[in-house]
């Protein structure tokens, strides 16, 4: 999708079909913006593992959400993400807005390596998004009513997609957002286990948090038939940054919107209304 206006720079949206990035696309689109989605089935295809799509995708675009697919943790995206700032700036594209994740070791790397693009930039940094419940790899267990899953009782401050969305715009349509760091979590930290309590009581449905160890956690994704690279990247996820490292809040939302961060219980009944958890 690509709606162009003679006096707005164009906004590219990188995993424009994804869990932010349409969000992204959607509120631009909707207050009017002039945005290009890159996505693998745009009309102007862009993919990160294909790098002959890029300089098609970043012509004539001064801004670009940078959602990086799968994850900036996998192996290789630092080394991805230089290269596509390279070309980014050769294209001409003034302003960087870097979707990134709390306590990863590798994401702060790609952080680094926005910050110093010569770039305009702006980073957003995300706890574990409250979607991966409903969006995600986790969708088919809540529906099959037994969630198993490691590090159960770690408190996870879960945030959720919209604000993660709305800070977004804010950066790649405002000034004053250049430079900042915004650290985005929910307003209160929660265990994997209470996540899904409080989706049993949104639902009325009986849906079992059963604790697990990582092998178990593999082998029932597996079961489920979720790819290995998404396999992989939760099992990397368990084991590092969901260890009790990021259980403490941040007020990231707040600081970009002036406004609180959605509770998870609002996330919940939300998302039980649509229907997607009966299967």
């Amino acid at each position: 999708m690509t709606n162009n206006t003679a006096h707005q720079p164009l906004i590219l949206v990188t995993g424009g079909t994804g869990k932010t990035g349409s969000r992204v696309a959607n509120r631009l689109a909707q207050a009017g913006h002039s945005i290009r989605v890159g996505s693998r089935t745009a009309p102007i295809p862009f993919s990160w593992e294909d790098r002959g799509t890029w300089a098609a995708a970043l012509a004539d675009v001064h801004v670009v959400y940078v959602a990086y697919q799968p994850d900036l943790a996998v192996p290789g995206a630092p080394e991805t993400l230089q290269a596509f700032t390279i070309a980014a700036k050769l294209a001409g594209v003034r302003t960087l807005v870097l979707l990134s994740g709390r306590g990863e070791p590798e994401a702060v790397e790609c952080e680094e390596i926005v910050r110093g693009s010569g770039l305009d930039w702006t980073i957003v940094r995300c706890s574990f998004f409250a979607q991966n419940f409903s969006e995600g790899a986790f969708t088919d267990l809540v529906i099959a009513g037994e969630v198993a899953l490691p590090n159960g009782d770690v408190p996870e401050p879960f945030v959720h997609a919209d604000d993660i969305a709305d800070v977004a715009v804010r950066a790649l349509t405002e000034e004053g957002h250049h430079g900042e760091l915004y650290e985005l979590t929910g307003p209160r930290a929660l265990t994997f286990a209470e996540a899904v309590g409080e989706i049993a009581e949104a639902t009325g449905r009986e849906i079992a948090f059963i604790p697990v160890s990582r092998t178990e956690f593999v082998a029932a994704l597996t079961d489920f038939q979720l790819p290995a690279d998404a396999v992989s990247l939760l099992d990397y996820l368990f084991g590092t940054i969901l260890d009790g490292r990021n259980s403490k809040t941040a007020d990231g939302v707040q600081r970009a919107l002036g406004r609180a961060p959605k509770d998870f219980t609002e996330y919940a009944k939300e998302t039980a209304a649509t229907g997607v958890w009966n299967g």
